[in-house]
């Protein structure tokens, strides 16, 4: 297993210790919803620190949103609804379709017509749910 693969698979497995029923209170009554405040100030201390320019700190509250995220994911995988794969899974597969120069070998004439198709991509997959 890479470096990489290991971490986070050792993340999951932190995540799930700390919610099961030997785990932390704290962490097992937690809910989509309550967390979603700590999200929000995560995310800002994480804009700071990219304002200030500290990598230290960046990499640190990147992390933080990373244990949410996950978090958030778990909750979900306890009520069978979706895991923390079918999160990386979508978010691949969107990037993938919404970048077809990269991926699929469309030429482009200039970034303004990348950002329309881009916004084309989004508004289909848009009109797609709503049917």
């Amino acid at each position: 297993m890479n470096t990489t693969k290991a971490k986070l698979h050792n993340l999951l497995i932190t995540i799930r210790k700390l919610r099961d029923k030997d785990g932390c209170p704290w962490d097992k009554r937690q809910t989509a919803e309550s967390l979603r405040k700590y999200l929000k100030e995560e995310v800002n201390e994480l804009i700071r620190a990219i304002e200030n320019n500290d990598a230290d700190n960046i990499c640190e509250e990147c992390g933080d949103i990373i244990y949410l995220i996950i978090m958030i994911s778990e909750i979900n995988r306890e009520k069978k609804k979706f895991r923390f794969s079918d999160v990386i899974q979508c978010i691949d597969e969107k990037l993938i379709r919404r970048h077809p120069h990269v991926f699929a070998g469309q030429p482009y004439e200039s970034e303004d017509e990348l950002s329309r198709q881009w916004q084309r991509i989004k508004a289909e997959e848009k009109k797609k749910k709503s049917v």
